[in-house]
Formats: structure tokens, sequence, C-alpha cells
């Protein structure tokens, strides 16, 4: 199987904006990387953006990113009160936002949504990341959930046990608001990681999965 890396310079500092429609998306859909990238290079940048929360998810969004982020020397939390569910219907705040973003901030590495996610934020998210960095990688990372839109992922990311465990409980600590959803748990968590594990035949067994729709060599 074929490998990519950064270049090996363990104290280059790559700049990642991390974009996620919901307070928990990005931890789920690709923690365990954000986890991994900061333990391989420990002057990475980060920019993370949560477009929709509440008071109360807002307090959440903080501690988890602080959580995720705590390695980092240099990191920007931004989370924003776009509504949730309606996002289509807020497509000029939204894009003028991210028009906003690209002004201060040239990332070497964007995560974003998946294109063909059926949540309709999702997808507004993912197409307005394509539609604004036009010359920077972007993975889009996937989210388990009831409308069963998983698909075919071309990338994966291997990952030891330390970092599954680290991640999973970092969620399930961080989102006490979501513990009454039954798809908010440790088993679901777990699961997806050790399917794409098994995809990409992962020698610690576990793997978090993108789709890479353009690369440059």
């Amino acid at each position: 199987m074929l490998k990519l890396t950064f270049e090996n310079e363990k104290h280059s500092n790559y700049k990642v904006l991390c974009l996620g429609a919901h307070c928990d998306d990005i931890e789920i859909g690709c923690g365990g990387t954000i986890l991994k990238l900061l333990e391989t290079y420990p002057n990475i940048v980060f920019y993370w953006v949560v477009f929709s929360s509440n008071s109360q998810r807002e307090e959440e969004a903080y501690t988890s990113a602080n959580k995720f982020l705590k390695n980092t020397k240099i990191k920007n939390i931004v989370i924003q009160q776009f509504k949730d569910g309606y996002f289509p219907f807020m497509g000029i705040e939204i894009k003028h936002f991210f028009e906003q973003l690209k002004q201060e901030y040239n990332p070497d590495l964007i995560f974003t949504h998946y294109r063909q996610d059926l949540h309709q934020d999702h997808r507004l998210i993912s197409e307005f990341t394509w539609n604004t960095f036009r010359n920077n990688l972007i993975l889009e990372y996937e989210i388990p959930k009831y409308d069963g839109d998983l698909g075919n992922p071309n990338l994966f990311v291997h990952l030891d046990e330390e970092i599954c465990q680290n991640k999973i409980q970092y969620i399930i600590d961080s989102f006490p608001s979501q513990n009454n959803k039954q798809w908010f748990t440790e088993e679901t968590f777990r699961s997806i990681l050790r399917l794409r594990g098994v995809e990409s035949n992962a020698p610690n067994k576990y793997a978090e999965a993108f789709y890479s729709r353009k690369i440059v060599f």
C-alpha cells in the first residue's frame, strides 16, 4: 500500500484548519488524526472552527478543543452561532465568514466534512471549503449516524490503541449533553475506527478514514 507523509521535519510549523458544522464533528471525524499529528509534529499550528452551537454546547466545544489541542503551542479556537439544521438558508452569512477566514489563514492541510454527507449542514461546509480554498490539501472526514451515508474512503491514517482511547474518552467526557443519544457511545466510535483499520490493514487494528479528491505530487 502506498504511503504518503509530510516532510520528515519534526519541528516544521505546519498549519492545519479544522472545520466542523457542529460542536463534536471535528473530534468524531478526525480527532485521532489530530492527536497523531501533534505527537509527530510538536510545532504544528491549528485553527479550529465550529459553525453551530448554543451556550451549553459552546462551553463543551471549548473544553473538547482544548483537550485535543493541549499539546500545541499555537491554536485559535472559534465557535460560531449559526443555527443548527438551517445552514443552507444562511448561506450568504456562512460564505462571508469563509471569505474572511481565507484572508486570515492559509493552511497546509484542511479537515472538513465529506461532500456526500446526507446532513445538509455538513454538505454546505464541505462545499464552501472547496469553493474557498482552491490551492490547499483538503481531506474530508466522515460522521457515523442514522442516515447511513458512509462511503468508500481512499485515504487512511493508522492509529494506535492509546490515541484511539484518548480520542474516545475526550469526546465522551467533553460532551455530556449528547450522552442521552443512543449512538453517542464508546462502542460506536471504536467500531468505525476498527472497520477502517480492517480496510487499510492497520498494524494496530485502528484507523481514521478520509476522502481525498485532489492531491498534487
